[in-house]
């Protein structure tokens, strides 16, 4: 299948296979690492000017998959867009800052940190399969954190002192560059901590790098006690086909909850045909959305932030044109508070049925 004939048909579900599993490594080990190679594939090879500096700290990484879903010849291409490192990334703009949600004084021990109440975050590597231009962690200090699985134990034992932590969240990175025996021992030894039920995986894998979703992997989410949430990150419709499809339907048919998380971006998906088309075919694959995020405000994202008053009008049409359980919550994090903050009004009941 060639860059630009992305088809919106699946082949038929089939399971992953063990022969698989390694799969995903040679994947990653194929990925396009060069922006100018990056753009030659594309047929956009004229437009090398508008990358960013070379020395740029935050280098391009994109797997095959992904750029397949890309269409050629075409610099506002919303694929591209998200992975495409331009020249607007060393501009600094007042707002924009290196820790934007200040994550480094919810750090409980290495590796972890706590935001909200009843649940923390283990951040299991600073690795991912693909560098999102928008990464709010794109300045995390990843060289502080655990690398062997017995740097971890100031965590667990920080997770096992406090009885009020009920769920984990795993992420990174991207928890899933671990290998799946690797990822089994931090599961298990989660398990062994007796207050916890849930173990949520935030991941963008099955997304851009889809052989991720092993038979290994499945069988870990379903064999564990604790209650599987895998919640993926698509934020275009179009990122929603070929194998990113097929890997997701056997993720949902493997009975795992799983949510969606998408960023309000600029010239991505800031558009209601856009918002309305990922929301549908989401739901199409059993998934479910559950955040569009206001752009947290990293240093070198400047250039995807969307106003919020756009985002608030985007958000009621989404209302008038999906059901309810198709409609994402509108959020944005804001360090220090309890929850997500939701960005609609609220309007008061008027006392009329509402038949989605």
């Amino acid at each position: 299948m060639g860059s630009g004939n992305v088809s919106l048909v699946e082949p038929p579900l089939t399971g992953p296979s063990r022969a698989a599993s390694n799969d995903w490594r040679r994947s990653l080990s194929e990925a396009t690492r060069d922006p100018k190679q990056l753009l030659s594939r594309l047929g956009l090879a004229a437009l090398g000017t508008r990358l960013s500096a070379p020395e740029m700290q935050f280098p391009l990484l994109v797997p095959e998959s992904f750029l397949k879903r890309m269409q050629p010849e075409d610099i506002n291409d919303p694929l591209l867009r998200q992975v495409l490192p331009l020249a607007e990334e060393a501009d600094d703009v007042s707002g924009f800052t290196i820790d934007a949600l200040d994550e480094a004084q919810f750090r409980k021990a290495p590796g972890l940190l706590q935001k909200y109440a009843g649940r923390a975050l283990l951040v299991l590597t600073g690795a991912c399969a693909v560098h999102c231009r928008y990464c709010f962690r794109r300045h995390y200090p990843y060289s502080q954190e655990p690398k062997r699985l017995d740097d971890w134990e100031p965590a667990f034992t920080a997770l096992e002192q406090d009885e009020t932590i009920h769920e984990v969240l795993l992420s990174g990175g991207d928890p899933l560059m671990l290998t799946d025996e690797r990822l089994t021992a931090v599961v298990r030894r989660l398990e062994s901590i007796p207050h916890l039920r849930r173990l949520r995986w935030h991941t963008r894998l099955p997304i851009v790098l889809p052989d991720r979703v092993t038979f290994e992997w499945l069988d870990l989410l379903t064999s564990t006690r604790l209650t599987p949430i895998v919640v993926v990150h698509a934020n275009h419709p179009r990122e929603l086909v070929a194998d990113c499809a097929l890997a997701l339907r056997q993720l949902t048919q493997s009975g795992v909850m799983t949510l969606n998380q998408a960023v309000l971006l600029r010239g991505v998906n800031d558009s209601v045909e856009t918002l309305v088309g990922l929301s549908e075919r989401l739901i199409d694959l059993g998934i479910k959305p559950y955040y569009l995020h206001q752009l947290d405000r990293v240093a070198g994202t400047s250039h995807f932030e969307v106003p919020e008053e756009t985002g608030l009008s985007l958000m009621a049409e989404l209302r008038q044109r999906l059901p309810g359980y198709a409609v994402p919550q509108y959020v944005r994090e804001v360090p220090g508070e309890a929850f997500k903050v939701p960005l609609e009004f609220v309007v008061p009941p008027s006392g009329g049925s509402n038949p989605a």
